[in-house]
């Protein structure tokens, strides 16, 4: 088998050593070519090469969700085709890597890449369902390019958070969880939309949700993880389902406090909730527009500002080795 090994030099977890050694596991295994990413976007470009050779059986990615999405968005250029496509692995190597770990592998590069050979000779797979957000027809955001993410999307405040962790990160700073913590903590001191939202969500056969504040779209089950915890946004999305939907339409002190709370405490049973909670399961397509453009993220990598999106969940997208 012939499979293509996507690095990314500045995963945040492993060592240049430590990719020697996952290089030489795999390539013990399988004809393995090498590729180390060396520009924004470049794993997206070897994704696509990949999917349209006719030789690559496999492409592994290892890094964080950041090399993943790109990868993904790569093979999936074209559409997807499960049966045609190579199949994706993941080797973690990032700060968080929460398709890595919804997905059931270890959380450690070296472990991950033991059970990465296991699955292949046992010949374990998966075909997940992935999401897909564009620009909105007829919107200022029409000519943005489609573009696939493998576990969440945000408009609004989750999207400034990350924002903000961007713009640590250039400055130097390690993206650690309490960096995320102290920014979040800023975002929303500083947040102009959390007492009267501007996020309208528009659905087939359903009448508006208007003055949302907060929007988190999960294509999986748990969001994100703070350290070794699970926070179960949406607790009934799925990689078998379409999209899921948490959304708040007020975010005042108290309510935030009541939210956060229920995050941390939440279980693959029960997220948050409240009369000011919205929670929708399994939409295969709806649109979330902003009287005023808010920051948009997908995969934890901001996009920039947004006034609308239109999302499509879409079942049964790439197969996976699991």
């Amino acid at each position: 088998m012939r499979a293509l090994l996507v690095a990314n030099p500045a995963a945040t977890t492993t060592s240049a050593r430590t990719r020697d050694v996952l290089i030489h596991a795999l390539a013990s295994e399988m004809k393995l070519d090498t590729v180390t990413t060396e520009y924004r976007g470049h794993a997206r470009d070897l994704g696509r090469r990949a999917a349209e050779s006719e030789d690559i059986e496999l492409v592994v990615a290892l890094g964080g969700d950041g090399t993943v999405n790109e990868v993904v968005n790569g093979l999936l250029h074209n559409g997807p085709d499960p049966e045609r496509l190579p199949r994706l692995a993941v080797v973690p190597g990032g700060s968080t890597n929460v398709f890595a770990r919804a997905l059931g592998l270890p959380n450690d590069a070296v472990e991950a890449t033991g059970a990465l050979l296991d699955a292949l000779r046992e010949r374990r797979e998966r075909t997940v369902g992935l999401g897909l957000a564009s620009g909105t027809p007829g919107s200022e955001d029409e000519a943005v390019p489609a573009r696939w993410f493998t576990f969440c999307a945000g408009f609004g405040f989750d999207a400034g958070v990350v924002g903000r962790v961007e713009q640590q990160r250039e400055k130097g700073k390690r993206s650690t969880h309490a960096l995320y913590v102290r920014q979040l903590v800023r975002q929303f001191l500083e947040e102009p939309n959390r007492r009267h939202g501007t996020v309208t969500l528009e659905r087939p056969g359903a009448d508006p949700v208007h003055d949302l504040v907060l929007s988190i779209v999960c294509n999986t089950s748990p969001w994100t993880f703070l350290g070794n915890r699970p926070l179960y946004a949406s607790p009934e999305a799925s990689f078998d389902t379409a999209l899921d939907v948490l959304a708040l339409s007020r975010l005042s002190t108290p309510a935030a406090a009541r939210y956060a709370t229920q995050l941390l405490t939440s279980t693959p049973e029960r997220g948050p909730h409240g009369k000011h909670a919205l929670s929708l399961h399994d939409l295969t397509a709806f649109t979330l527009h902003s009287k005023v453009p808010l920051p948009f993220q997908m995969d934890g990598d901001h996009l920039g500002l947004r006034t609308s999106v239109q999302f499509t969940g879409v079942r049964r997208a790439l197969r996976v080795i699991v």
